[in-house]
């Protein structure tokens, strides 16, 4: 593995571990795509640090199981937002 990739690993999980960011956020923060970042941290990762690998995974674990929740208030804001503009446009009339 080149040596890039590897030092790229390790700075997404470590990024992931200390913010508990998710996939997203980390693929934003290193201007890569989610593949990636998912490749690193749980295929590649394993084979440089395996310690450093399992406390992401731990992250990401924890991410995976709450992310049906940020969705549903993500949907909720949504559609509240949307809801006070039609009501402020009604107001307007």
């Amino acid at each position: 593995m080149k040596e890039y990739i590897e030092e790229r690993a390790i700075q997404i999980a470590n990024y992931i571990i200390d913010e508990n960011a998710t996939v997203r956020q980390t693929a934003k923060r290193f201007g890569i795509s989610k593949s990636t970042v998912h490749k690193d941290v749980t295929d590649r990762l394993i084979h440089i640090d395996p310690s450093l690998a399992a406390q992401a995974r731990v992250v990401l674990d924890i991410n995976k199981a709450e992310r049906h929740i940020r969705g549903g208030l993500a949907t909720k804001e949504k559609y509240e937002h949307e809801h006070q503009l039609q009501a402020c446009s009604r107001e307007n009339l």
